[in-house]
């Protein structure tokens, strides 16, 4: 026996969604945007019944039918603000969360199955289904996928969400639209992990396209082609950049990459003042009624260089839709002034991370004296109790949060309150006595001597994202740090020059958010054990965890983790699983691996008075690249923005 269509984990009531079969069969036909029917006329584009699948996905909708038209518009950073684009039009998976993430649904594909060992996962795709050029999609174009992921040469460092205790999954084409992964144990969490932000891998390769750039494909034109791209030194440096993953800037630099979201890409991110995303004439959903989606005709962001001129923005009306940047505390009294002159409402998200501000040092430092000190539990406590959480709060934040370390909120099933306390408390006396047992000595100005007879410095790379104010944070940080005989240095970064030295773990400490505030810390466990690829406080570990050939082999302490969390991944039901997740916790909270600042209370955001179908609130957590999904149902009433 075989299940299909699994759900799990539960969450909040239903919206009250109109309840329509993906695999609905509409009796009055399909029908299009207004601006595809002279393109349809002249023979530019093929008919409308010629582009979408056999079974296109009926989507669910939010709260009522749309109209076209339009243009939604945005603001973006430059230098690694790539989520605000992946977040709006980047996330069509091989199945999805509903709206009200109570289940998890078809998407690309329209339906699967698995194991009762959770063992096998088997997708079966939409027949017809095409790429944004026209171009079919098909089991091969995963299977080209799977290719570059098992070649070491272009996938170097695996995802852990596509490998198991025993060693990377094993994908096997069925048939022209069905494809079966496999592991050598179960995997009770990969459809979940399918349906979250890292599960778009293997739906975002077109061969007919990226093989141009590969070598084994193409090994008579490819030098040309490395020869006309001057950040390429090599293929594989080009197939890199031109295949790069949708999580970073290199996906969003290529406006010639196939897609199958919503909107495709006229520009290239950071070419231009601005960056545009065109309908995608063969998009694969239409509504309730046959409406071909997406309702908006383009999707624009157009680049700044701080939030403060993102708020401008908002004032003056030329934001219709955002809450990146914008969803600060400090900004909801003089966005509510404005609300009238912007013709804009509030929505609610809701963002619970497991923390909002966490102090990341590097485990994996390369200097031999600062990965000695920073190792040691007794600096991390130390430096955790010299910091004034409430002061941050009230300074920074206007109130608005509590003091916590990295964990579960109070609103988890998961919730311990002595992991999301333990030395939250701000004594600088005992912080004092902790930092004495490392750094017993000091120089002429009080700051602590390491080892090597130094002084100890840290330097904390700080990037300006979210909103979420980490500059204004670090540098209080650094005065309390200081006051306990701490040198931190603060340096201000962009977030992709932060993520490339990060990842490499050239860097000290750094300030970020974690995942893992609620039902997600099961899929997005990144801070309680070194998992995935955005782990910087220790990604040598994180690579070892995944391929033990690679990164640097942890200690037995960080290696129960990884174990656990494979128990986690391994059971068979939900109550077991939340047993094994407990006991991952309890062994994280022993190890105390980063220093949690502020729980922060839920963010917002606005869009303008006559944006429709906006959820809410709007489910953001961990990997719930939200609200992406959805967006292809946002509509204008009248059919453009309000002036």
């Amino acid at each position: 026996m075989r299940q299909t269509r699994q759900t799990l984990m539960g969450g909040a009531a239903a919206l009250g969604l109109m309840a329509l079969s993906a695999t609905a069969t509409l009796a009055n036909g399909y029908d299009q945007a207004p601006m595809f029917d002279p393109l349809v006329a002249d023979g530019t584009l093929p008919p409308l019944e010629a582009r979408l699948p056999a079974n296109p996905l009926v989507f669910e909708t939010v709260s009522e039918i749309g109209e076209y038209g339009g243009t939604l518009r945005r603001a973006i950073l430059g230098g690694g603000d790539q989520h605000n684009i992946v977040r709006v039009i980047g996330h069509e998976n091989l199945v999805r969360w509903s709206v009200d993430w109570t289940e998890i649904k078809p998407n690309i594909a329209e339906s699967w199955e698995v194991s009762d060992d959770a063992t096998t996962f088997t997708f079966k795709l939409r027949e017809g289904m095409k790429w944004s050029d026209g171009a079919p999609f098909t089991a091969d174009d995963i299977m080209f996928w799977y290719e570059v992921f098992s070649d070491p040469r272009l996938t170097p460092s695996k995802h852990p969400i596509y490998v198991g205790p025993e060693g990377p999954v094993t994908v096997t084409k069925l048939d022209e639209t069905t494809v079966e992964f496999k592991f050598a144990s179960p995997n009770g969490l990969f459809i979940p992990n399918m349906a979250y932000g890292f599960g778009y891998y293997p739906v975002n390769y077109p061969k007919h396209y990226l093989t141009q750039f590969h070598a084994d494909y193409n090994p008579d034109g490819i030098e040309a082609l490395v020869a006309a791209e001057p950040a390429a030194t090599d293929w594989i440096s080009l197939f890199t950049l031109k295949a790069g993953h949708m999580h970073t800037p290199a996906f969003w630099q290529n406006p010639d990459r196939p897609t199958l979201h919503p909107w495709k890409l006229k520009n290239a991110y950071g070419a231009a003042d601005r960056l545009v995303a065109e309908r995608n004439p063969y998009f694969w959903k239409v509504d309730a009624e046959g409406n071909q989606l997406p309702y908006f005709d383009a999707i624009t962001w157009d680049q700044v260089e701080d939030p403060e001129t993102i708020l401008l923005k908002a004032f003056n009306g030329e934001i219709d839709y955002m809450n990146r940047h914008l969803g600060r505390p400090a900004n909801r009294a003089i966005l509510t002034d404005n609300a009238e002159r912007g013709k804009y409402r509030f929505f609610d998200t809701n963002d619970l991370p497991s923390n909002g501000a966490i102090l990341m040092l590097n485990l994996n430092n390369p200097d031999p004296v600062k990965n000695e000190v920073v190792n040691n539990k007794d600096f991390r406590i130390g430096l955790s109790h010299a910091v004034n959480r409430q002061e941050i709060i009230d300074l920074i934040y206007l109130g608005s949060g509590r003091a916590a370390q990295t964990a579960p909120q109070p609103v988890s099933p998961l919730y311990d309150e002595e992991m999301a306390t333990q030395f939250t408390e701000f004594d600088p006396d005992l912080a004092n006595e902790y930092l004495d047992k490392v750094l017993p000595e000091k120089d002429d100005e009080g700051f602590r001597l390491g080892p090597d007879g130094k002084r100890f410095s840290l330097v904390f790379m700080v990037a300006d994202v979210f909103g979420a104010q980490f500059p204004d944070v670090m540098e209080l940080v650094a005065i309390y740090a200081a006051d306990v005989g701490l040198d931190f240095q603060i340096r201000m970064s962009d977030r992709a020059r932060l993520q490339e030295l990060a990842s490499s773990a050239q860097h000290d400490a750094y300030i970020w958010n974690c995942a893992g505030g609620q039902s997600d810390a099961y899929t997005s466990p990144e801070c309680y054990l070194p998992f995935g690829t955005a782990v910087y406080w220790a990604p040598e570990w994180a690579k070892w965890g995944v391929d033990p050939a690679t990164g640097i082999e942890p200690p037995e302490s960080i290696k129960a983790l990884f174990t656990q969390y494979d128990m986690v991944k391994a059971a068979p039901t939900s109550e077991t699983r939340k047993s094994e997740m407990e006991k991952l916790l309890d062994l994280s909270k022993e190890a105390f691996l980063t220093v949690g600042l502020v729980q922060s209370d839920p963010a917002f955001g606005v869009a303008r008075n006559n944006v429709k179908n906006v959820p809410d609130p709007l489910p953001i957590s961990g990997q719930l690249w939200y609200p992406s999904p959805y967006v292809s149902q946002m509509f204008y009433e009248g059919g453009k923005s309000l002036p």
